[in-house]
């Protein structure tokens, strides 16, 4: 009986002692570098001063006489709209001044007698002043007739869209048949051979603080042919979908046959602060956040440490607050650990 009690005993001791073996991980060393870090975007080339056509009056859309893609010059009619009813209307306000204007002559010649006639004593002088009232009021209904003709006109001038200025259709945004309002879009212009790159950027890159060192962009088509940029303009609005910022950027430098709609890729090169870079597989976790495994090189144990994470690349982490320099973390083997566990571990590399 007291032997089997003696080899129960062991056998409950048994992974207890397995439990605190000491465990071989690998560790690295906390150290500050400094690097260049490189975002690639990629945008759209656009152009840098554009119009947007629109009749200044509402109604049917009779004809589009241009395709995206087109160049025009000043004065190119670019669409027209149904003209019946001003027509109509510019008819009537010419047969109103040719009206006033017969009436005006006919009141000029009925002074002119009236004027003879008071000479000779043929007839009085209030006859002689009607006609010379008529004459005024003749004249101001002829003024009249012509201010609705003029607006007759304008109104008919309205019905053609013409070009205001020499350059290429963008966009197309009507068709005929379909009815616009008074201003509604029915085409965009770009004028002028200068060209921008407009970029939807991130919005944690544009308060990084950190300025380019760099800026490179390649149209996709041919990479090949590199040109630098400028920052033009930065939105101050966030896309609350994307959370993205629209950038516009000169593209100066682009090729003579670059055309608007083309893809361009946005290249940035920033030498960022020192900053402490780990493994991705020494990350661990709690429920406040982010954490790493840290060995006490006094007794060989190790402790789980708060970190904040500045970001995520490719297989490593940056970590902006946590750690000091020269702090040991486990890597391989973290899955493994808890609060107190003896590890072994060879120094990691100076």
């Amino acid at each position: 009986m007291i032997r089997v009690l003696c080899l129960l005993s062991a056998l409950l001791l048994t992974p207890a002692v397995q439990a605190d073996a000491p465990l071989l991980v690998n560790v690295v060393s906390a150290r500050s570098v400094s690097d260049t870090r490189t975002d690639t975007l990629v945008g759209e080339i656009v152009a840098r001063n554009t119009l947007i056509a629109s009749f200044p009056t509402g109604g049917r859309i009779a004809s589009v006489e241009v395709e995206e893609g087109d160049n025009v010059e000043a004065g190119t009619v670019l669409a027209r709209m149904e003209s019946v009813q001003q027509q109509q209307s510019l008819r009537a306000a010419e047969a109103g001044v040719a009206t006033a204007t017969a009436d005006f002559h006919q009141a000029q010649a009925d002074l002119e007698r009236q004027s003879a006639l008071l000479e000779r004593g043929a007839t009085t002088r209030i006859a002689r002043d009607t006609a010379e009232d008529a004459v005024a009021i003749s004249e101001g209904t002829q003024a009249q007739a012509q201010a609705v003709l003029d607006q007759a006109q304008k109104a008919m001038n309205d019905t053609v869209l013409l070009a205001p200025e020499a350059g290429s259709i963008t966009d197309r945004m009507v068709e005929p048949g379909q009815v616009v309002g008074a201003a509604q879009p029915v085409l965009e212009l770009a004028l002028g051979t200068e060209l921008d790159a407009l970029f939807d950027v991130p919005e944690t890159m544009l308060t990084s603080h950190v300025k380019p060192d760099s800026l490179r962009l390649a149209l996709l088509n041919a990479p090949e042919t590199e040109f630098s940029g400028d920052v033009r303009e930065v939105s101050p609005l966030v896309d609350a979908t994307t959370g993205t910022v629209e950038v516009t950027i000169s593209a100066t430098g682009a090729p003579a046959w670059t055309s608007y709609g083309d893809a361009v890729r946005g290249t940035v090169q920033r030498q960022v602060d020192d900053h402490i870079v780990l493994p991705f597989a020494a990350m661990s976790a709690t429920r406040d956040g982010p954490a790493v495994w840290v060995v006490d090189p006094a007794n060989g144990t190790v402790s789980l440490r708060q970190i904040t994470i500045d970001r995520f690349e490719t297989e490593r982490i940056i970590v902006r607050d946590g750690l000091d320099e020269g702090t040991l973390i486990v890597t391989d083997g973290a899955q493994l650990m808890y609060p107190g566990r003896p590890v072994i571990f060879e120094e990691p590399a100076k």
